[in-house]
């Protein structure tokens, strides 16, 4: 899709907000090329996991992705393990992907690079 996500902010999702089509995933995806989409029990959601040296890395990568999901109001499932995080991104109120949770992967990413 070629837009810079990482620039963009969050927009409220109301629970009629409508689910992006796969159509719309795979415009969005070559802008977050480490992520996956996995369906868990009919939910789509962004996943990726990212690597670190040691778990004091791991858990200061953690904390810079909970405070982006403060700013942006918008809020991942985060798993903390000893050198590795893996991050999911969906919207909970529509149960599947919206355009905020590629921004937010996007950002993930951001914050990842600039380690």
């Amino acid at each position: 899709m070629s837009e810079n996500l990482s620039e963009k902010k969050c927009e409220a999702c109301s629970v009629d907000a409508p689910v992006l089509t796969d159509q719309e995933i795979n415009e969005f995806l070559p802008d977050i090329p480490s992520w996956i989409v996995q369906e868990d029990e009919g939910t789509k959601r962004l996943i990726c996991s990212f690597a670190f040296l040691d778990y004091e890395h791991s858990v200061n990568f953690t904390n810079l992705v909970a405070k982006l999901a403060e700013e942006e109001d918008h809020h991942p499932e985060i798993v903390l393990e000893w050198g590795n995080v893996t991050v999911s991104w969906w919207s909970h109120k529509i149960k599947g992907l919206h355009k905020n949770d590629f921004i937010c992967a996007s950002k993930t990413d951001d914050l990842f690079k600039n380690l």
